[in-house]
């Protein structure tokens, strides 16, 4: 779903930046509704199966990781207010504030939505 929800992300921007506003506002609600789903499974999983995995790595395989994983999880969790915002800007026609908003957020979702997809990828 990470990278489903980064594939939304990218082409929402060539469509804004080529000026088509529904094709944008659908792609962004793809990117929004992939990360919802993705989250929604991964605390479900993680509540209810409680398994921890371990990253076996070793050496600057293990320093790769860890470095990754620490920057993931705290943009994944402070962007979260800030796409709700952006979300209600837009829905409510303030283009300027969403768009002051997306400046940075836009890239650091992408960010954590292709993090997202390679700390799977590293840890199995």
């Amino acid at each position: 779903m990470n990278g489903i929800a980064g594939c939304f992300l990218i082409a929402g921007w060539f469509a804004i930046k080529s000026k088509r506003q529904k094709l944008h506002t659908r792609l962004m609600i793809g990117a929004l509704t992939a990360s919802t789903i993705f989250m929604g499974s991964y605390l479900y999983y993680h509540f209810n199966v409680g398994v921890v995995t371990k990253y076996q790595g070793v050496g600057i395989d293990r320093i790769i990781y860890f470095t990754i994983l620490f920057t993931h999880i705290p943009l994944a969790t402070l962007i979260l207010p800030f796409v709700f915002k952006a979300v209600w800007h837009a829905a409510h026609g303030d283009f300027e504030k969403h768009t002051k908003i997306t400046r940075w957020l836009w890239p650091t979702w992408l960010y954590v939505s292709v993090t997202g997809v390679l700390i799977y990828v590293m840890l199995y």
